[in-house]
């Protein structure tokens, strides 16, 4: 392995054997995000028969899919906003990691990987093969379940870096619980965890796809579905990675402009 990034390996490989001490809390998260995923099928295949067999481009089959890999995916893919960073920053202690010699963004994406990785095997397997045996799952051929696993660690990525520019803007806001609830419930929603976002209204569909928000979710639900494909599936993640782009660089600039004014007082 390349000296340059032997440092962020191994805080990532550290912070996959460090979620193997918590297999109790992924076994809650399991059965937490199975109840409600028989609760989402519930009232979306509800919905389904009511339209007539098809709502949205939504079929009972497609549908089941998409509830199944959303409740999957939710221990990978972070749409919360709560970290240890929001502390680190509050409390001043953000200084001990600009002191050291790795970039404060990119350690702190290792970390989270390396937990959104570990959430695959205890989470989103185990729901996935429960979801496949009730009411089943449909997938992409083999190419497309492939990039559909690149949309989800691109979305794993993506969903650290928004996380991460709520949290630094504590640098400026010192108490940052009001910004960060808000980009909760903005992000669930528009990210599609609630209902597919094909089944937005069109003036709120326009909008969510001009955030990064679907990118999170939506994007590999439906490629690795088999919702979207081909060149549409390839577009769909190029457009992860310009979000990638654009959160990440926003990030880096509050975090430099944030290091510049930041005061820590005590002994």
């Amino acid at each position: 392995m390349p000296s340059a990034i032997r440092p962020w390996f191994r805080l990532l490989r550290a912070s996959f054997a460090a979620q193997t001490r918590y297999l109790p809390a992924a076994l809650g998260g399991l059965i937490a995000n199975l109840t409600f995923g028989f609760l989402k099928a519930a009232v979306l295949f509800a919905t389904v028969r009511a339209a007539g067999g098809e709502v949205g481009g939504y079929d009972l089959a497609t549908m089941s899919s998409y509830v199944w890999l959303s409740q999957a995916l939710l221990g990978t893919v972070n749409l919360g906003a709560d970290s240890d960073l929001a502390d680190r920053v509050r409390t001043g202690d953000i200084a001990i990691d600009f002191a050291r010699p790795l970039d404060v963004q990119t350690s702190y994406l290792a970390v989270d990987l390396g937990r959104s990785f570990f959430a695959l095997g205890p989470r989103a397997i185990p729901l996935i093969l429960l979801g496949a045996l009730t009411t089943g799952i449909a997938f992409a051929p083999p190419a497309g379940v492939l990039l559909g696993l690149v949309a989800v660690a691109l979305a794993a990525v993506l969903s650290f870096l928004g996380r991460y520019a709520v949290n630094i803007l504590g640098l400026w806001l010192v108490e940052t619980r009001g910004v960060r609830t808000l980009y909760m419930l903005v992000s669930s929603f528009l990210a599609g965890l609630f209902v597919p976002v094909p089944l937005f209204p069109d003036w709120l569909k326009m909008l969510a796809n001009a955030t990064p928000f679907p990118s999170l979710l939506q994007t590999p639900i439906d490629v690795l579905s088999g919702k979207v494909s081909g060149a549409a599936a390839l577009l769909a993640v190029l457009w992860q990675v310009f979000w990638i782009v654009v959160v990440g660089a926003a990030g880096q600039l509050l975090t430099r402009r944030g290091r510049l004014k930041l005061e820590v007082q005590g002994g």
